[in-house]
């Protein structure tokens, strides 16, 4: 089949559009023909004109509009898979899909669909304020994004496309990557016929992270934020001065940086081999964050590598660590350790108790590399993509 791939690039490369090109490398290999229509983030917002052309284009965007209208006269898909649509693109676009009469396969990768900021997140705790009243006021009433200019704007393009119904109209299948954004679209209104659960894949790769027990740190990657949670784990270093931490990514929030104990070490923004040997380096992973998260890479990525995430027990952190499914929990396909969100008590019980039982560490590790190797292999995921397209569009091949 001819499929269109569709992404608004985000200012800085993110996790989202390593899955994007992911999916472009792909469905080439499963006999596809992709094409794609990119746009870009990158330095809109470094001026007052470019941050104002975003607001307008994230609610109706002319120029997103007529490329896609191009875009599927130039490549005529069989299908169009959408990943990001703001600001530049606009879920208005998704009339042109419509029109051309080309079914839309969505990738969720996060809450925006019914959050405006995408994180379920207020005041460092999860919030649920907009999808319980179904409205977006919320963002605007509490300031979300810290700015109210933004938080207005990111309130009305999500009002402009639930009021124009532009995804629930015009997209055939949501793709979300945890169940638990399954029951979240479901609980905003989606039918539960046009959702599926598709998680996220990296390639398996050779295992470079035996054996633990000489493994010298606990290890981070990902943005040096609050909502990340990073200030809970310098504190629980900070408390445990006898283990290493070290904090691969880039600084976000300063001021979480400011005052280092001895025992943290900043590795910067790691990639390629880099973060491949920080990972097998770790002894295990640690994420505190306060949001749910999607699907966060570093599982998989540790994984590679067998090592085991301690995470908070919310989101799809509790879903992903836990191997749970339909048939319920499986104590013994757990992959991880969750701890009580937003503890520090709670996380610090848990890091201590992993970091003083490497065997423990190394038995999930394993288990964790078996996950990947089963569930989350590109083959394993595409051929959960394959599936789709045959069962729900057919089985047009090139």
């Amino acid at each position: 089949m001819k499929i269109l791939i569709v992404h608004n690039d985000y200012g800085a490369y993110s996790g989202e559009e390593a899955v994007v090109d992911k999916m472009a490398s792909m469905l080439p290999g499963m006999g596809h023909e992709v094409s794609q229509l990119r746009m870009s983030t990158a330095g809109a917002r470094s001026s007052i004109i470019g941050q104002m052309r975003g607001f307008a284009a994230g609610i109706y965007s002319p120029s997103g509009i007529r490329a896609m209208r191009r875009a599927i006269a130039t490549h005529k898909p069989d299908i169009i898979n959408i990943h990001n649509l703001y600001p530049f693109i606009s879920p208005a676009a998704l009339r042109e899909c419509r029109r051309a009469g080309v079914p839309v396969v969505m990738t969720v990768h996060n809450f925006r669909l019914i959050c405006p900021t995408g994180l379920f997140l207020r005041d460092g705790r999860p919030c649920e304020l907009c999808l319980q009243r179904g409205n977006e006021w919320g963002c605007v009433r509490h300031n979300c994004e810290h700015s109210i200019l933004k938080s207005i704007g990111y309130a009305a393009r999500n009002a402009a496309a639930r009021l124009r119904r532009d995804y629930t109209d015009c997209v055939d299948i949501f793709a979300c990557i945890t169940d638990f954004q399954r029951r979240k679209l479901i609980q905003a209104g989606i039918p539960a016929d046009k959702i599926v659960v598709i998680p996220n894949s990296v390639e398996v790769g050779e295992d470079l992270g035996r054996p633990h027990s000489d493994c010298g740190y606990v290890a981070y990657c990902g943005r040096i934020s609050r909502e990340k949670g990073v200030d809970m784990i310098i504190e629980v270093a900070r408390r445990n001065p006898q283990i290493e931490f070290r904090l691969a990514g880039a600084v976000r929030d300063k001021e979480l940086v400011s005052d280092l104990p001895a025992n943290v070490k900043l590795i910067g923004y790691l990639s390629g081999s880099d973060l491949e040997k920080f990972y097998a380096g770790s002894r295990f992973m640690v994420m505190a964050s306060r949001w749910y998260e999607g699907f966060p890479m570093t599982i998989l990525e540790a994984a590679r590598h067998s090592r085991p995430m301690i995470a908070p027990d919310h989101g799809g952190f509790t879903e992903i660590l836990r191997q749970s499914d339909d048939s319920g929990v499986n104590p013994e396909s757990a992959i991880g350790v969750l701890f009580e969100p937003g503890d520090t008590d709670a996380l610090e019980r848990e890091v201590v108790q992993l970091w003083e039982n490497p065997a423990q560490a190394a038995e999930l590790g394993n288990k964790a590399r078996l996950a990947l190797e089963t569930r989350y292999s590109p083959e394993a995921v595409g051929s959960q993509w394959q599936q789709l397209i045959t069962n729900r569009f057919g089985s047009k091949r090139l």
